[in-house]
């Protein structure tokens, strides 16, 4: 029997597998960002956050919001392994059919859909032989395939837990971020507590550098984790009011207000916390394709600075507050705000201030059984129940 071979077929089944391949080793194996314009798991996770940014827009409850943005990561994990796989089906496919040498039971006439299907059940081993390969080439290419199968299987087993491991080492140093600065965390309240946690009115400097060295590290492995595995961006936290972006922009301005000047603290450690979590912000606003917003809103007015410089003067931190104090501030917020802002934009995370408005109860203060145990203990002495609003509440 003559075998018909088709050109364009082979070269478009080649061109999606090596795609493909690249593109997996890439994501999964290749320890570093791409730099060049086009990557195949970019461009799906963006195609595919755009209508989902789109759908979350509808709905007006903030909570409901937030969960279903949270559905994204995850879903877009087990999407972009279907796309791979689907990928590389047709493009098998695609060589069979242009190589041709097949035959299917009962003498059928061999189409490119049956083609395709011989693809899929070769690619996921099923073996059931209603189509089967004559020629060598083709016989090779079905082994081939096969093994491939294998190797995608063995890349879905070893890909996830590695992806959830770095997603859980990245929410241990958040969720203890909330009893440190509240919940969002703000740099006010991280320096008025750390402040507060000393018999002395000002932070013992071995206690900030250590907490500012722990998130020194904490910066370094989201860069890392962010640059080996893109879609963990799209991760949430557990709480609706945590982020990874919300706990990188607190650990900037508190560094920033360090570097400025606080009297009584070196900012040795500050700096190097600084660098560290201005080097994730800028490589990770790649990674998400942000772009610069020259309208940005701003963040701290005068205002708002004269109100955390009263709430740190409170706690016993004396701000430095001269204009060159004030210009170096400002210059220290320009090198990372425009980036943190339009990852917040993109990704539809809602930043922290410097300072709340208004005291806020952390997420450990709060439980479904609260108000009913509160109700019942005090209504044994007669009074009514409180609610929670700070942790000297409870410390």
């Amino acid at each position: 029997m003559a075998i018909h071979v088709n050109i364009p077929a082979i070269v478009f089944g080649l061109v999606i597998i090596a795609v493909v391949l690249l593109d997996a080793f890439e994501t999964v194996v290749l320890p570093r960002r791409v730099t060049r314009h086009f990557k195949l798991t970019a461009w799906f996770l963006r195609r595919t956050w755009i209508p989902w940014k789109k759908m979350a827009g509808r709905i007006r409850t903030s909570s409901r919001q937030q969960s279903f943005l949270g559905y994204f990561g995850p879903l877009s994990l087990i999407t972009l392994l279907v796309f791979w796989a689907a990928s590389l089906i047709l493009g098998f496919g695609l060589l069979q059919y242009g190589i041709g040498g097949h035959e299917q039971l009962g003498n059928e006439r061999i189409t490119f859909g049956r083609i395709l299907y011989h693809s899929g059940e070769t690619f996921f081993t099923l073996g059931y032989g209603d189509i089967v390969p004559t020629s060598g080439a083709a016989r090779f290419l079905s082994v081939f395939e096969a093994g491939m199968g294998f190797a995608f299987l063995g890349v879905v087993i070893g890909y996830l837990p590695v992806v959830y491991g770095s997603f859980s080492r990245r929410e241990i140093q958040i969720s203890m971020l909330d009893a440190r600065a509240g919940s969002p965390p703000t740099a006010a309240e991280l320096l008025v507590r750390l402040a507060g946690s000393s018999e002395n009115p000002a932070i013992e400097q071995v206690v900030l550098d250590q907490v500012l060295r722990d998130w020194e590290r904490w910066a370094a492995e989201l860069l890392e984790s962010g640059l080996s595995y893109p879609v963990l961006s799209f991760f949430r936290s557990q709480h609706s009011n945590q982020s990874w972006l919300g706990a990188l922009m607190a650990m900037l301005d508190v560094t920033s207000l360090v570097i400025t000047g606080i009297e009584g603290i070196h900012p040795s450690q500050a700096r190097l916390t600084f660098a560290m979590a201005r080097h994730a912000a800028v490589d990770l606003a790649q990674v998400v394709n942000a772009r610069y917003d020259s309208q940005a809103p701003e963040r701290l007015t005068e205002e708002d600075f004269k109100a955390l410089r009263e709430t740190l003067a409170a706690a016993g931190l004396r701000l430095r507050t001269t204009d060159e104090a004030r210009q170096k501030l400002t210059k220290l917020r320009s090198m990372y705000e425009p980036y943190v802002y339009s990852m917040a934009r993109n990704l539809m995370v809602e930043l922290p201030p410097w300072k709340h408005p208004a005291k806020m109860r952390d997420n450990w203060q709060a439980g479904p059984w609260d108000i009913a145990i509160q109700a019942k203990g005090l209504a044994v002495l007669g009074q009514k129940p409180i609610q929670p609003h700070g942790v000297e509440d409870h410390f």
